[in-house]
C-alpha cells in the first residue's frame, strides 16, 4: 500500500496515532517471538513497554544522550504541544504529552519509510525499558 505524500503536514495527533500502532505491533510481536504466548502473560509484558510513563522517560532518556535528530526534535514539539480533547487516563498531562511525542516520532518515521531510523528507535527504545534504563543512566 502506497503511503502518505504530505504526512510531514500532519498534525502531532495524528502521527501519534499511526507511531501507537508501529510501535505496539513492534511490540507485540517482540513478545511473541521471546516465547510469551499466554494472554495475561502478553498483556502485562507489553504495558510495560507500551505504557504513557515507559514511553516518556524513553524519550527523555533519548533527548538526554542526544540521540534525536534536529527533524525528530521537531516533531518532538509538534507531538508534545498537540492539544487532545480527551483527559489522560492514569497518568499526568506532562507524561502523556511525552508520549504522544514519542507516538510522533515513531508514525512520523514510519510514514516516511525511513525504516533503518525507525528500526533504530524500536529497538533503542525496547531496549531502555528492558535494561530498566529509565532514569538516564
Amino acid at each position: 500500500m502506497p503511503r502518505m505524500k504530505d504526512y510531514k503536514q500532519l498534525n502531532g495527533l495524528a502521527l501519534a496515532y499511526m507511531g501507537d500502532a508501529v510501535y505496539e505491533k513492534y511490540v507485540r510481536e517482540r513478545l511473541l517471538m521471546f516465547g510469551k504466548t499466554k494472554p495475561n502473560q502478553l498483556h502485562k509484558a507489553a504495558t510495560k513497554y507500551v505504557s504513557a510513563k515507559g514511553q516518556a522517560k524513553v524519550l527523555s532518556v533519548l533527548r538526554e544522550a542526544g540521540f534525536l535528530t534536529e527533524e525528530e526534535e521537531a516533531i518532538f514539539k509538534r507531538g508534545r504541544n498537540a492539544k487532545s480533547h480527551a483527559a489522560p487516563k492514569n497518568t499526568d498531562a506532562v507524561t502523556y504529552n511525552l508520549s504522544t511525542a514519542f507516538e510522533a516520532i515513531i508514525g512520523y518515521l514510519y510514514l516516511g519509510e525511513d525504516e533503518l531510523r525507525l528500526i533504530e528507535w524500536l529497538e533503542r527504545s525496547v531496549q531502555i525499558i528492558e535494561e530498566g534504563n529509565l532514569d538516564g543512566k
